[in-house]
């Protein structure tokens, strides 16, 4: 009789993501680029040439008809033409997007899905900071499209336990991450954690995926981006694009959330301004079909 089939340690499920030719291990190094009042076009230009489909993309977005006209034909022309907060939301979309593929994931997810919704978090924590202004917009934005990357990892390494993770879910109706911990060992937001401390992002990015679900417990640095994080994680569930069914078996942290001022009635006044910015950015792609940019 076969043993029966054990699911990978933590630390195996990290070093296979850590190996993925595609890992977004790059937008730190471009976010402190292009924040910082000394790099040049020239060092920017440098970095975005590491990855040659988002130097590809970068090419493209500058030569589109939202930017007016073509003619460009260098990276160093398409940099000074989308301008910094451009170019970063272009590079962050492209590297989530990319890692998503050949996921090959059980989850019953369909090919975008979870660059859709990333982005929708992404984009309703920027609207949210610019709403409370008590946190960085762009660091808002950058934690929300990569505070659930820990999901992929384990669509990589670990799709076959997926049924088990839902029978565990129904039997118990618990949430997803608690059946991940009781099937795997470990949950998906125990992945970002580790991850993004590999991938030396900020610390209360790596502080906000360990104190995800229990936000009280957060230290007070870590706080306000948890609070913008959570919100903007309704937000994006309440619009729907590629949200799947983990993503309804979660807990709100309602009074968390209303200490920090998200109310119903702030909350539904944003639900708005997200879905046009994510429709300008997304167009079709919003409700279907591969995200590649």
């Amino acid at each position: 009789m076969s043993e029966p089939l054990r699911p990978p340690s933590i630390e195996q499920v990290c070093k296979k993501s850590l190996s993925l030719p595609c890992a977004p291990s790059l937008l730190p190094r471009l976010a402190t680029a292009l924040r910082s009042d000394d790099s040049s076009s020239y060092e920017i230009e440098n970095l975005i040439s590491l990855d040659s489909s988002l130097a590809a993309a970068t090419l493209r977005l500058a030569n589109s008809a939202a930017f007016g006209r073509g003619g460009i034909d260098s990276l160093e022309g398409a940099i000074l033409r989308l301008g910094a907060k451009e170019i970063y939301r272009l590079a962050a979309l492209v590297l989530v997007s990319r890692w998503e593929i050949g996921s090959g994931s059980l989850l019953r997810w369909e090919p975008g899905d979870f660059s859709r919704h990333a982005l929708c978090v992404a984009i309703a924590a920027e609207v949210l900071a610019e709403a409370t202004e008590r946190l960085e917009p762009q660091i808002a934005y950058t934690a929300g499209l990569v505070c659930d990357l820990g999901k992929l990892a384990l669509a990589h390494s670990c799709a076959e336990f997926y049924p088990a993770i839902r029978s565990d879910c129904a039997e118990r109706k618990c949430t997803w991450e608690e059946s991940e911990k009781k099937i795997l060992g470990y949950s998906c937001t125990d992945v970002s954690e580790r991850l993004l401390k590999a991938w030396k992002f900020p610390a209360a990015f790596v502080g906000a995926a360990q104190f995800m679900a229990r936000p009280n417990e957060a230290p007070a640095d870590v706080v306000p981006l948890l609070a913008h994080l959570h919100a903007a994680k309704y937000l994006a569930m309440s619009l729907g694009p590629g949200v799947t069914e983990d993503g309804f078996l979660v807990t709100l942290p309602g009074n968390f959330l209303r200490e920090w001022g998200f109310t119903q009635e702030m909350l539904e006044e944003a639900m708005p301004v997200v879905l046009s910015r994510a429709v300008d950015r997304l167009g079709e792609k919003l409700s279907t079909g591969p995200v590649a940019i």
